[in-house]
């Protein structure tokens, strides 16, 4: 599946209005929700993920457009979006982010995985949640280069 068509997707579910689309190709899936409270800081734990911003949420920005980057996962592993439960994610929606600046880690057999950015730019969504399962080639977030 292209970045294109995963943007389309975003797209139509922002303009749907549905709370979650999820779409398998072959090998490629996605998975697309929508939340439509406020997004709430949680801390984040084995037994609890905390809660993520997704595609569509009030404040997520504008629909995805040709500027548009999407971030996928390299390996698969379990998504972090913090070094430790108790720290601050490393990006959050709105944050300027530079190429090789660390934007979550993917655990893959007990070896902790940083996933850098290689644009500079804004991050506009975050497409995973922590503490959540990731496939090779999974989209983890979209960023509008400058």
């Amino acid at each position: 599946m292209s970045n294109d068509e995963i943007k389309e997707l975003i797209q139509l579910v922002i303009e749907s209005g549905i709370a979650e689309l999820e779409i398998q190709r072959g090998e490629d899936r996605v998975r697309i929700r929508r939340t439509l409270e406020p997004m709430q800081e949680t801390v984040a734990s084995a037994s609890l993920p905390t809660t993520f911003v997704e595609a569509g949420q009030p404040g997520a920005g504008p629909a995805p457009n040709a500027n548009e980057h999407i971030v996928k996962s390299p390996i698969v592993g379990t998504y972090y979006e913090s070094p430790k439960p108790s720290d601050p994610p490393f990006v959050k929606l709105g944050d300027s982010v530079e190429p090789g600046q660390v934007l979550c880690i993917i655990e893959s057999m007990k070896l902790m995985n940083e996933i850098e950015s290689e644009f500079a730019g804004t991050v506009v969504a975050k497409l995973m949640e922590n503490g959540r399962p990731v496939e090779y080639g999974e989209a983890l977030f979209a960023i509008r280069s400058r």
